[in-house]
């Protein structure tokens, strides 16, 4: 595979349709209120997405699989984030912009066999202390299962944010270039 395809922006479901996609951020449940996304698609760059497949194929061995609630983000969202929440221990500032927007960082949680999500800490976009990696007063079984799921990200080559349970930028992220294309630019 050429340097150039490495890195080209994909749908997750071409690499793995096992991999559930929920994109809150092409609906109103988020903490925006309201759809920003015009596609409920989950893009990334396609290293990324076959570091995910392998983490599926991993976790289907143990009755578990992925849900994505976000990958590629378009830096005009970024912006649109920022203006909502201007807190880099959240939102990435446009200036610099998010790993998001270079399509090698994922929201993501686990699911069993059914599809149900497992119990974590917090819903996705909570920005409390509640969802910081640190945080302990937790059921031991949603301690287990954030636990989990850094593990196996981390083994894979993801790097976790501390303020968020759910997002993981891959460590070599920063080599691709931050992007502004739209989603329906990026399905075509």
């Amino acid at each position: 595979m050429s340097q150039s395809q490495d890195s080209d922006l994909v749908d997750i479901h071409s690499i793995n349709p096992r991999i559930l996609v929920d994109i809150r951020y092409a609906t109103s449940n988020n903490f925006v209120g309201r759809p920003v996304y015009t596609r409920a698609k989950c893009f990334l760059r396609r290293k990324v997405a076959l570091k995910l497949d392998a983490i599926q194929s991993q976790l289907e061995k143990i009755g578990l699989g992925l849900k994505l609630w976000d990958g590629y983000r378009p830096l005009s969202v970024q912006k649109v984030f920022w203006e909502l929440m201007p807190d880099d221990r959240y939102v990435a500032p446009p200036d610099v912009g998010s790993r998001h927007n270079r399509g090698a960082a994922v929201d993501l949680t686990l699911v069993d066999k059914q599809g149900r999500e497992l119990l974590m800490p917090t819903d996705f976009d909570d920005f409390t202390q509640k969802a910081h990696r640190d945080y302990e007063r937790l059921p031991k079984e949603v301690i287990y299962n954030r636990m989990l799921l850094e593990n196996i990200m981390l083994e894979h080559g993801f790097i976790p944010l501390p303020t968020e349970w759910w997002h993981f930028d891959d460590a070599e992220g920063e080599k691709y270039p931050i992007e502004d294309r739209s989603l329906e630019e990026l399905e075509r």
